[in-house]
């Protein structure tokens, strides 16, 4: 896959593409990106890539021709243009899935200052929001757009460490737990040390349900439950262990 991103400010990116995961993705070239200046590309004998809004106002508006003759420079057949918007869709796993698996080369335009000209719209395939807030660009923005693409490439991470985590099953992720068994009074479920991996599987499950509930009760909106999540989300109501997990940790002592 091969990401062009166009701003203003390509040393923004500097730090992103020479750390951790996406360094690595970049080395191995499991991944391309590519950082263009839109300024280059200005024809304004000052270099100027702005103008106050035509009719008055606050702020200053990114010009047509600098962005529109960047996006001409990188754009393919293959190319799905992206321009970040608060008019967008908000921005989810789902959507970084499809993007991972299904996109050849994604093309992300950074607005700024108070925005872009209205017309350059007429030239991008879809209008992504990241959030409803507001940025003082689209650099953040496409950081975080093509880092949640990048790590769901093969091979970028191994497939079981994305498999449970929030989001990907429709759920938050179960919690996770470091030695000490107990640091300052607050100790780890004994689940997690009996050994039955089925047992503690069972129990992450049942703790996704409960912490989703608790926290993101929206996910669950049109959540399809199956047989057994839906005997989890019963024994939630109870604050006592179940069989199971008592048979589980009875087990796990007895043979020690």
């Amino acid at each position: 896959m091969k990401i062009s991103i166009l701003t203003l400010f390509p040393e923004f990116f500097n730090g992103f593409l020479t750390n951790s995961i996406i360094k690595r993705a970049l080395a191995k070239d499991q991944v391309q990106i590519e950082i263009v200046n839109i300024r280059d590309f200005t024809l304004d004998k000052y270099g100027r890539v702005d103008s106050a809004p035509v009719g008055g106002g606050a702020g200053l508006i990114m010009k047509c021709q600098p962005v529109l003759d960047c996006l001409k420079s990188v754009r393919t057949k293959d190319s799905h243009v992206i321009l970040l918007s608060p008019r967008g869709k908000t921005y989810n796993q789902a959507r970084a899935r499809d993007f991972s698996k299904n996109y050849k080369h994604l093309v992300i335009i950074c607005g700024h200052y108070e925005g872009t000209d209205e017309r350059i719209n007429k030239y991008v395939d879809e209008l992504i929001s990241v959030g409803d807030y507001i940025l003082t660009g689209g650099e953040i923005g496409a950081e975080i757009i093509s880092d949640s693409i990048i790590r769901l490439l093969d091979n970028v991470i191994a497939p079981e460490s994305i498999v449970d985590e929030s989001f990907e099953n429709g759920l938050l992720e179960y919690p996770q737990y470091t030695e000490p068994q107990v640091y300052d009074g607050d100790e780890i479920p004994e689940i997690l040390y009996s050994g039955n991996h089925q047992a503690v599987d069972k129990w992450r499950r049942k703790q996704s349900l409960k912490l989703t509930k608790k926290y993101r009760p929206d996910l669950l909106k049109d959540y399809v439950y199956s047989k057994e999540e839906l005997k989890l989300l019963k024994e939630l109501e109870s604050e006592e262990a179940p069989k199971w997990e008592k048979d589980a940790i009875a087990k796990s002592k007895k043979n020690k």
